[in-house]
């Protein structure tokens, strides 16, 4: 599999066709660059890493949204058309060939699963979320052994999330024992996505008449 493009060759690659974009598709592509371009400085620290990491999968597919959509079904919304866009299954080469131990790891890492924090909170001792875990655990492994990208995807995207909010929320130690592997899988899986994912977006640029959360304003108005 060819190398991922780094931050910097992306962004002279959209130097080139940012003109002929939308705007609002112009500027989420060049938001993640920038956060892509930051996370690939830090080396030392999956902590930062990670959260830079996310920001930038943020900047690449937030939108304008009610409360009839999630940031889950954004961001579902948003892999479904990666994936058409995917001719050439950079993405599944990813999932499938180059990083399938750490994404095995992850679905199979039950602290990066919702239902399980859940009846912690609500202090059910039924066991419930045992079941569900492992039925998901055998839906994603099915997707996995059957090379459906977009399930696949959908489900990695999910446990991220869940990491994404416990960090974020100020859920775990910095750098904490407990958070290792989960953080090390997550930054070792979405470092690899990030660059193909913005990569895929500056060739196959959309309508994009959403809007996006927080638009460009000219500062001097």
């Amino acid at each position: 599999m060819a190398t991922p493009p780094t931050a910097a060759a992306l962004k002279q690659r959209h130097r080139k066709v940012r003109a002929d974009q939308p705007e609002n598709w112009r500027i989420r592509i060049h938001r993640a660059i920038s956060w892509l371009q930051r996370a690939e400085r830090e080396t030392r620290d999956d902590d930062a890493r990670f959260l830079f990491l996310w920001i930038a999968l943020n900047a690449a597919y937030a939108r304008e949204f009610g409360f009839e959509q999630s940031e889950r079904d954004q961001a579902r919304q948003f892999i479904e058309r990666l994936v058409v866009f995917d001719g050439g299954n950079r993405l599944q080469q990813i999932l499938f060939d180059q990083f399938t131990g750490p994404v095995r790891t992850l679905l199979e890492n039950r602290f990066v699963f919702e239902p399980f924090w859940r009846a912690l909170r609500d202090h059910d001792a039924s066991n419930a979320w045992e079941l569900q875990f492992a039925n998901a655990r055998k839906l994603a492994m099915r997707a996995l052994m059957a090379r459906k990208t977009e399930v696949v995807l959908s489900v990695v995207a999910d446990r991220l999330y869940v990491l994404r909010n416990q960090l974020m929320h100020g859920g775990a130690t910095w750098n904490g024992d407990a958070n290792r592997q989960q953080v090390h899988d997550a930054v070792t899986i979405l470092g690899a996505l990030m660059p193909v994912i913005i990569d895929l977006m500056i060739d196959h640029p959309e309508p994009d008449e959403s809007g996006i959360t927080f638009p460009l304003l000219d500062s001097s108005g």
